[in-house]
């Protein structure tokens, strides 16, 4: 995790310059680090190369353009920076199976003949919780996306102060993951968070009592901000039971959340746990409260 402000601003920087030509010295100057060790700690938080990220952004981005604007498409491939037509349509192709003329006319086709896909309630594996979720609205974005052809969001609808929550979430079996440390993470972006979000995990054992918890608490996410990478990772005790884990909105906002990763990582990187339990000691102690003094 010592890493991560250094991923979030070299991301930020990424988004801001899709649309520009991005050098490889251009990326590794902001991050003060060898080019070297830049990349290869760039791909282990994010899973990709900051070459196929950054392409991935600029597919993803071009797709939305596609749907939502008349652009040429020669004018489209420009402007994200491929070399000709031909280029972005390679590209194009292999991420959305379709060139992207016909991208364009099957999935407008769907949008305005079939619109409730576009603002889906129901989504596989995923639930609404928290203190009033009936304050809120979960569903599939398939205009702000980060990458492929849809996102999940949660938003506040008739929120009344900061003390109202929600969550998107899901939970599953620990079985598989027992006796390992695990990062979870994803993609978010935000809009207008007045109190506080977050990606959250939690690690309960059978008798439904906490083990491992962190919900970014310490490093809220507030604001406005564009597409970045979060993460947080916890220890998964043998006497786990079931872990839960989604994005948490306190409050007003909007929160889109995108290509969420499990992976099992080893103790160098280090937990974000905010759980604390209390040591057992082998008796009784300073019971009449004299021990202090």
């Amino acid at each position: 995790m010592q890493y991560e402000s250094t991923i979030q601003k070299t991301i930020d920087w990424i988004e801001a310059h899709l649309h520009e030509e991005i050098s490889d010295s251009d990326i590794v100057e902001r991050s003060n680090f060898s080019k070297y060790h830049f990349h290869r700690i760039f791909h282990s938080s994010v899973g990709l190369s900051v070459a196929a990220y950054i392409r991935m952004r600029r597919l993803a981005a071009a797709a939305v353009t596609l749907l939502l604007t008349e652009e040429r498409i020669i004018d489209i491939a420009l402007y994200f920076q491929f070399e000709s037509q031909e280029a972005f349509t390679r590209a194009f192709k292999k991420v959305y199976y379709l060139p992207p003329g016909q991208y364009r006319k099957l999935m407008s086709t769907i949008v305005t003949k079939k619109e409730e896909t576009w603002m889906e309630r129901d989504i596989e594996g995923w639930f609404l919780s928290g203190s009033h979720p009936f304050n809120y609205e979960m569903g599939i974005d398939r205009e702000v996306v980060h990458q492929g052809s849809a996102s999940g969001y949660l938003k506040s609808k008739t929120v009344q102060d900061a003390s109202e929550f929600a969550t998107m979430m899901q939970q599953f079996k620990a079985g598989k993951y027992k006796g390992q440390r695990i990062k979870l993470s994803c993609f978010i972006k935000t809009n207008d968070v007045q109190h506080f979000s977050g990606l959250w995990m939690r690690v309960d054992n059978a008798a439904g009592d906490t083990l491992q918890f962190d919900n970014m608490s310490n490093r809220p996410i507030v604001g406005t901000n564009t597409w970045n990478h979060y993460a947080v990772v916890l220890d998964i005790p043998e006497d786990s039971a079931t872990i839960s884990f989604g994005v948490l909105l306190s409050g007003l906002g909007h929160v889109w959340i995108d290509q969420f990763s499990f992976e099992k990582v080893n103790e160098s990187v280090e937990t974000t746990n905010l759980e604390s339990r209390p040591v057992l000691l082998d008796e009784p102690t300073n019971l009449s409260f004299e021990e202090n003094i």
